[in-house]
């Protein structure tokens, strides 16, 4: 598991690039490469390479993993659903970590995390968190904010949980806002205390990510969509640059 310090010097971003992969598959073409956007991001500071393949295979594909996990400099986290599919790819490419998160076909993207008190989900969330543990490979697991999800993760048996910031990063106002960094400042303090490593993403950008930064709980940040958006104007290096300045 990466250091746990939470010292704001050492807060690391993970680079997201499935949306590089939705410009291509968009095309059904062989460019732009995530793996070729990976290599820059890493170039320009980011700690990790971050992509969720999705049972559709809307943007990563088998082979975008395949490619990675062997290019990689840093490390490489992948977001999948706790199927047994996706159970088996993930034996086969052997990431650095495994983020176990909710997938709805219908979804535009995630919408939320996984329900851990749901007795089934739970049972089955637990049975995968042991499976890759058992495989050797780092395991988190992709939770709102809330005190009892991040006690049911520790109960799961995975000391990595990355927290959802969909419901901050889409506050209405600052009162909204204020009541998200609460939840998630309070979530933190309890994974803390279970002596856990804090990652959070989802809706995060260059304006609202430095008020969770500030936090001083969080020792990572995965963020695709910004950062590939301010690229088509500023160029993907100077994009990733760009949030590597604001967190650190």
């Amino acid at each position: 598991m990466p250091d746990r310090d939470r010292s704001p010097a050492v807060v690391r971003l993970g680079v997201n690039v499935d949306h590089v992969a939705t410009i291509r598959q968009a095309r059904q073409a062989s460019y732009p490469d995530p793996v070729a956007a990976a290599a820059i991001a890493e170039m320009a500071g980011a700690d990790q390479i971050t992509v969720h393949i999705r049972l559709d295979r809307r943007h990563i594909q088998e082979r975008d993993l395949e490619v990675l996990v062997r290019t990689v400099q840093t490390r490489l986290n992948v977001e999948m659903a706790v199927q047994e599919e996706m159970l088996l790819l993930a034996e086969r490419i052997h990431p650095h970590t495994i983020t176990l998160v909710p997938e709805r076909p219908e979804e535009v993207t995630t919408e939320g995390g996984l329900d851990l008190l749901a007795e089934g989900a739970a049972h089955a969330v637990r049975a995968a968190v042991t499976r890759l543990l058992a495989g050797g490979m780092q395991v988190s697991l992709f939770i709102d904010p809330d005190v009892a999800q991040v006690r049911a993760a520790g109960d799961a048996g995975v000391h990595m949980i990355e927290l959802n910031t969909a419901a901050y990063a889409e506050a209405s106002d600052d009162a909204d806002r204020a009541r998200e960094l609460e939840r998630i400042d309070a979530a933190c303090a309890v994974a803390d205390s279970l002596d856990m490593y804090i990652a959070a993403g989802h809706g995060l950008h260059y304006h609202n990510v430095c008020a969770l930064a500030d936090l001083d709980w969080i020792a990572e940040f995965n963020i695709g969509h910004a950062i590939i958006a301010r690229a088509v104007f500023s160029g993907l290096e100077q994009a990733v640059r760009d949030m590597v300045d604001l967190l650190r």
